[in-house]
């Protein structure tokens, strides 16, 4: 078991910022070229939950923004008349913190949020980092083309956020079952449950979602990318990542073995150190 977190009280780190739609929550820690840190979609996960392994490294060399998106952890929940467009609400809080320009690196949903963002204001992005992201177009020989596994498991956490639902879904995010622990599933399930609104605001999302009809113009995306993904991946299949690594020109593609949906928690290490070497040029 991968052991990289440093005793850090996440409330030191912990900021609002208000935006035309939501206050959205981040954690905030570092200096220099900022690192937006983006959480995947299962209920309970925020900026800290999905990147407290990461964050005290990399702020070591950049500004490091780890967010709770919309619809979950501490911010705004998402509604119908809000919309549910995390892509716009990421580039309404780089405004909000005055950044012009930023790397983001986002795990699974957050992988979408970032390439999305990526497409619409590439002059808003430096470096792409996406882990165990979804990327548009079928499937040919690995998972098939509809829910997985992990994201059936996702969904039924969401209708009944126990603690029994969430050591199944810790379980299957993970390849090294030492990191399914049941401290981890109950404070998934309390976090969950501590707001019904995010769940249900899950729940009531538009499907299936404007992203994965963008395959065509995908191939526009110039900017630097790297794509990290768990050969062992049980959420979203690593076939995913191939194509992203052959559709934009400027990617390259980690894959790692014996590793999940949770990279950056299980090979914490390995990502820390490729990370900032990606985003540093070396």
């Amino acid at each position: 078991m991968n052991t990289t977190a440093l005793s850090i009280d996440p409330q030191s780190l912990s900021r609002f910022a208000d935006t035309p739609k939501f206050r959205i929550h981040y954690y905030e820690s570092g200096q220099g070229h900022p690192l937006v840190l983006l959480h995947g979609s299962g209920p309970g996960a925020n900026g800290w939950t999905n990147f407290q392994h990461n964050i005290p490294h990399l702020a070591r060399t950049n500004r490091v923004i780890a967010v709770d998106m919309p619809g979950w952890g501490q911010s705004d929940t998402q509604t119908s008349e809000t919309g549910y467009d995390h892509p716009a609400a990421l580039i309404a809080l780089l405004d909000a913190l005055d950044i012009d320009r930023a790397a983001l690196i986002g795990n699974s949903l957050g992988g979408t949020t970032a390439i999305e963002v990526a497409l619409r204001a590439p002059e808003r992005v430096s470096h792409l980092v996406t882990m165990g992201a979804p990327f548009p177009g079928k499937n040919y020989f690995s998972a098939g083309n509809g829910a997985s596994e992990g994201q059936k498991i996702l969904d039924e956490a969401y209708r009944t956020p126990t603690a029994g639902n969430m050591k199944r879904l810790v379980e299957i995010m993970c390849f090294d079952p030492a990191w399914a622990t049941d401290e981890l599933a109950r404070q998934r399930s309390a976090a969950a449950q501590e707001r019904p609104d995010h769940l249900q605001s899950y729940l009531a999302r538009p499907l299936p979602r404007p992203y994965f009809s963008l395959g065509a113009q995908m191939g526009r995306i110039e900017v630097p990318t790297l794509a990290i993904h768990g050969r062992d991946d049980r959420v979203v299949s690593y076939e995913h990542s191939l194509r992203l690594v052959s559709t934009l020109p400027q990617s390259r593609l980690l894959l790692i073995n014996r590793c999940g949906h949770w990279v950056q928690i299980e090979h914490a290490a390995e990502f820390n150190r490729v990370t900032a070497q990606f985003v540093a040029g070396a």
